[in-house]
């Protein structure tokens, strides 16, 4: 299917990661799929700290092999109160053989990911690559019409909208959506130091936010700096050689000297909720669904589990000759997604809140509970496990994401 005027069973809108995977997903469930997508460099150094199900998802797709050798294994994750209060919580410890894993998941550069998302998603018959911008997204009883900056328009049966904070998608499908700002900003850049990392991921609480090392190949790791946003823009603002004696003092040293490589970003921190997950002929996936804090590194991993079940909706729809765009199929997503999305939301919500305040009792509850989950064994192993993905999803076959598997295989 190479002419615009074709009818796909479903379009999805947008090249980010999430993005690709749900149009690899859903084309390789035999549905006719088109991608809209600008084809432009991944442009900043981000990275992922991709977590169970997702690596089981990204073999299946047959994407983990073309990446997997630039991504670094994650086996042990710290949890530290730096926050210098009267009360302050103990350290804990997660480690992965604690439950059975050889690791918790793999931290890589989003630029590799996005890489090898991209040849996989070229490498496909059932999927046209539209190298455009969608301009405009009309509903319509049978299908959507999407109209292009510089091309004919196309339709769908289903249009997967994977296009950001800013959707069309969303807007035209007619979605609103909840904001909260956090008052908060990050600084991301990545270090390289003199001392290893030993697969060993390390968050400092402090109160302003979590300040978190996560391992990269070689002596390196990525940094989640979170503080008050004038904070942030004078850290954004420092040369390298200051930044870097600021995030050795952030760390204490626990990594050694410290150097500060080329490129950082700074974004503010907000949660933004859609009111519905599907509408209109369109479902919503990546940040058009959910905008969380970069804590507990849930972002990506539930835009992979949107992917997931976006192909399976799919995949199930056209084996029973059902229409996948059709009222049922919307619905089946919504209900997939809204109880992951939205128990997601408010653990890392509520885990946010607990580290800003200065109400004394929330300190108490705050440091009983971790020191519960630090000195509790079955207690802590639960935690490890609903942190990697929910337990209540039930396994899938194809594509679906493997909740409960190990990583022993990878």
């Amino acid at each position: 299917m190479n002419e615009n005027s074709a009818i796909y069973d479903v379009a999805v809108v947008g090249g980010g990661p999430a993005g690709l995977a749900a149009a690899i997903a859903v084309a390789q469930s035999g549905a006719r799929t088109a991608l809209i997508a600008r084809r432009s460099p991944y442009a900043d150094n981000r990275t992922t700290a991709l977590l169970g199900g997702s690596i089981d998802f990204l073999q299946r797709l047959e994407v983990w092999p073309n990446c997997k050798d630039r991504a670094t294994e994650l086996r042990v994750m710290r949890l530290v109160d730096d926050t210098g209060r009267l009360i302050r919580a103990p350290e804990v410890k997660f480690s992965c053989d604690e439950i059975g894993l050889d690791v918790f998941g793999y931290n890589i550069e989003n630029r590799a990911l996005v890489s090898a998302l991209e040849e996989r998603a070229a490498n496909l018959s059932g999927l046209t690559r539209f190298d455009d911008e969608a301009a405009a997204i009309n509903s319509g009883e049978d299908a959507v019409s999407i109209e292009f900056v510089s091309a004919k328009p196309l339709s769908a049966r289903l249009v997967v909208g994977a296009d950001g904070r800013h959707s069309l998608c969303r807007e035209a499908a007619g979605i609103a959506v909840r904001h909260r700002d956090l008052q908060q900003s990050a600084l991301t850049f990545n270090v390289s130091h003199s001392r290893p990392h030993r697969n060993i991921s390390t968050e400092f609480h402090t109160p302003h936010g979590p300040c978190v090392f996560v391992p990269l190949p070689g002596s390196r790791s990525s940094v989640v700096w979170v503080s008050e946003p004038r904070e942030a823009e004078r850290l954004m603002s420092l040369s390298d050689e200051e930044l870097s004696d600021a995030v050795e003092a952030r760390s204490h040293s626990i990594l050694g000297q410290m150097r500060v490589e080329p490129g950082r970003s700074r974004f503010p921190l907000v949660i933004e909720q859609p009111a519905n997950f599907a509408k209109a002929r369109t479902v919503l996936a990546g940040e058009a669904a959910h905008v969380l804090p970069p804590i507990g590194a849930q972002g990506l991993n539930m835009g992979l589990r949107d992917a997931a079940d976006i192909a399976d909706i799919v995949r199930d729809a056209l084996a029973a000759g059902e229409d996948p765009g059709s009222a049922d199929a919307l619905g089946r997503y919504a209900s997939a997604r809204r109880p992951d999305v939205m128990s997601r939301t408010l653990a890392i919500d509520l885990a946010n809140r607990s580290l800003l305040s200065a109400f004394l009792p929330m300190q108490s509850l705050r440091a009983a509970g971790l020191h519960l989950i630090g000195s509790f064994g079955p207690l802590r192993r639960l935690a490890m496990r609903e942190g990697l993905a929910p337990s209540w999803r039930s396994s899938r076959a194809g594509l679906g994401v493997t909740e409960t598997s190990t990583a022993r295989s990878i």
